[in-house]
């Protein structure tokens, strides 16, 4: 599900559907550039007949383009988010975010985009995702809510160009209610700023270098 705007800002409510007065999962989306940094997740829709609803909720100034593709199962795997959370879990380690903590992940300038993939072991998800820029300078948030993290996790892509790009993790439910997040680079930039050696960590072993920078 991909959402963008002819570089204004974007504001918009992604409502899953499933059967009358039911909504398992909803995404606010605030974008401060919806052309530079365009809006793309991947909804599950188990079990039965769904519909996803998208709201524009910015002003009539600010239109939004948008578009739902269905991805179906070839019959030999699974398809939505199984290969996305089995590759990030290969990749990355999870971190277990408490109810009312906060992870943060800094990015090397050489990173284009970060794929982020939230999940629980079957209790609801409340987070919120931001996108800073330099100190209190939120150029994506995202306010996710979801009946149930292991049936219907929450993966989307992050577009980070620039420098100075953190993610932040807020899990906005109370303690009892911990979520799992895995974030990893998606795009790198070969050769492009900050893609060196002075970044603390790497993957040589998949033939791609993805580099976190030190908190």
């Amino acid at each position: 599900l991909p959402a963008v705007s002819k570089g204004r800002p974007l504001n918009a409510n992604i409502e899953l559907w499933h059967g009358p007065d039911n909504t398992p999962q909803k995404v606010a989306v605030y974008l401060e550039d919806g052309n530079l940094r365009p809006f793309s997740a991947v909804i599950e829709t188990p079990r039965g007949h769904n519909a996803v609803a998208i709201y524009n909720t910015g002003h009539l100034e600010f239109p939004l383009s948008a578009c739902v593709e269905a991805e179906l199962s070839d019959g030999g795997g699974a398809a939505g988010l199984g290969a996305a959370t089995k590759s990030l879990s290969e990749m990355s380690t999870s971190k277990v975010v408490q109810g009312g903590a906060i992870h943060t992940i800094p990015f090397a300038p050489a990173v284009e985009s970060v794929a982020l993939l939230l999940r629980t072991d079957g209790r609801p998800l409340n987070a919120r995702i931001e996108l800073l820029q330099g100190p209190n300078n939120n150029k994506q948030i995202m306010e996710v809510y979801t009946e149930d993290g292991l049936e219907r996790p929450f993966y989307a892509v992050i577009e980070t160009p620039g420098v100075g790009n953190v993610v932040r993790v807020c899990n906005t439910a109370t303690v009892e209610f911990p979520l799992t997040a895995s974030v990893e680079p998606y795009l790198v930039t070969p050769g492009g700023e900050g893609h060196a050696s002075e970044y603390d960590r790497d993957w040589d072993e998949s033939a791609k270098s993805f580099y976190f920078l030190n908190p």
